[in-house]
């Protein structure tokens, strides 16, 4: 099919191949983008014919899919975004190849659902079914440059969901799990804090961050203005180029923000286990909404209690602290900077 599939990768031995051979019989063109990887991740992909190219990790995985999409030889209509330990059902295969050439062509986007599978597990009770734009037509969409929780952004036409799902499945153990999650939790805590006090310019590091897309009626960009501001000014745009479920996790987000530490943790786990049946899924359940949905988002919670702590609540000494001691390269908001 006149598909081109794009897989940033780094020490993926052990889910490339499965990835490579699930999109195998829909791609025209596989392109693996490694970030220098120690293992054999290059090796196994090179087997599998795919097309590898090597750069650089800039701290977004929003900066490396971009890059992506601007160098890549890509010379099909269509691109499909997926992580190397995510696969398409059999189902969702299916449905590409009898419906994508279907499309009228203001159709610039394609959505997906999101199945979770955790520790063999799939786990369908305790969070909403969810879904996301990840086929769209070459040159219509680029990633959205945030810290975390970035979305495919249409710069134009419209998108439509097929009925199939694609699995999010990580084959890695609890502890490469929580040493993940534990990386992910000071960007989620700083994304937070810009929620709050409007810290960052466009939400993204500075290399190259004069590359802030905007999108549809307004950007993406959130770190402009406090939160009372951007939770009005979420609810009064369209989507624009996000799916209209991911702009409303973003808004769902926004209210989160203000909620109080720690009883918000507490809070979300209670409702997501008890209310919305994650008790359903057995020991695996568990486990992923303790850790999922507790353990993490109050380790996010202790970041950013130690950061207004350290920082007394100034902004300009909070950007101070996450560039000198938490090293990070951030974009101060105008009137922001150290």
């Amino acid at each position: 099919m006149d598909i081109s599939v794009i897989i940033l990768t780094l020490n993926e031995e052990l889910h490339i191949r499965r990835c490579i051979e699930n999109v195998a019989p829909l791609a025209r063109d596989v392109f693996v983008v490694d970030c220098f990887s120690t293992d054999k991740t290059v090796q196994i992909a090179k087997s599998l014919g795919a097309q590898v190219f090597q750069n650089p990790w800039e701290g977004l995985y929003s900066r490396q899919f971009n890059w992506a999409l601007e160098h890549l030889p890509i010379r099909t209509k269509w691109v499909l975004r997926l992580d190397a330990d995510e696969y398409l059902s059999p189902e969702l295969i299916e449905e590409i190849t009898t419906k994508l050439d279907t499309l009228p062509d203001d159709v610039t986007g394609v959505s997906f659902y999101l199945r979770r599978v955790f520790m063999g597990r799939v786990i369908r009770h305790g969070m909403p079914r969810i879904k996301m734009i990840r086929l769209f037509r070459y040159g219509k969409a680029r990633c959205e440059q945030r810290l975390m929780d970035e979305h495919i952004e249409l710069l134009e036409g419209r998108s439509v969901t097929f009925d199939g799902d694609f699995a999010d499945h990580n084959l890695n153990d609890i502890g490469w799990w929580t040493a993940k999650h534990n990386g992910y939790a000071l960007r989620e805590a700083v994304d937070l804090l810009d929620l709050e006090f409007g810290l960052l310019e466009g939400n993204e590091t500075t290399e190259g961050a004069e590359d802030v897309v905007a999108v549809g009626s307004g950007s993406r960009q959130y770190g402009g203005a406090g939160l009372k501001e951007q939770v009005a000014g979420c609810n009064r745009q369209s989507a624009g180029g996000l799916e209209g479920q991911a702009a409303e996790k973003r808004r769902k987000k926004m209210k989160y923000a203000r909620m109080p530490l720690f009883w918000r943790a507490f809070a979300y786990f209670c409702y997501r286990y008890f209310l919305r049946g994650g008790f359903l899924e057995g020991r695996e359940g568990f486990l992923w909404h303790f850790l999922q949905g507790w353990w993490y988002r109050t380790l996010v919670d202790a970041k950013v209690w130690e950061i207004k702590r350290a920082s007394g609540g100034d902004p300009q000494k909070m950007l101070a602290l996450l560039c000198g001691k938490y090293g990070m390269s951030l974009r101060p908001r105008s009137g922001r900077e150290k």
